[in-house]
């Protein structure tokens, strides 16, 4: 697993990622969407390393394992979290699976 992010407090560099959780997501967080600040660019593996750090003894490592990603308004893929970035200011929401057509 990708350390969690770090950031210095006060830092001018420092800015937010807004992340919105939907559906079992939203659940395993405790709610819908939270701010985390970083201290630049960051991969979507070290974002969500910090999630499952801020939220211990909740299921959402499994759950975001199997969430669909949005960076904004670009799908993140299947491939390799630790390749997809996220800049400052940007939106992440976790899609989990859903049953239907």
């Amino acid at each position: 697993m990708e350390p969690a992010l770090s950031s210095t407090p006060g830092s001018e560099t420092a800015t937010s990622v807004t992340v919105r959780y939907w559906a079992s997501a939203r659940a395993a967080a405790g709610l819908d969407a939270e701010d985390v600040e970083v201290p630049g660019p960051v991969s979507l593996a070290a974002l969500v390393a910090t999630l499952v750090e801020r939220h211990p003894e909740s299921r959402l490592e499994t759950v975001l394992g199997v969430c669909s990603v949005l960076v904004g308004d670009r799908p993140a893929g299947s491939g390799d979290r630790a390749e997809v970035w996220v800049a400052p200011g940007d939106h992440v929401e976790f899609l989990p699976p859903f049953a239907g057509g």
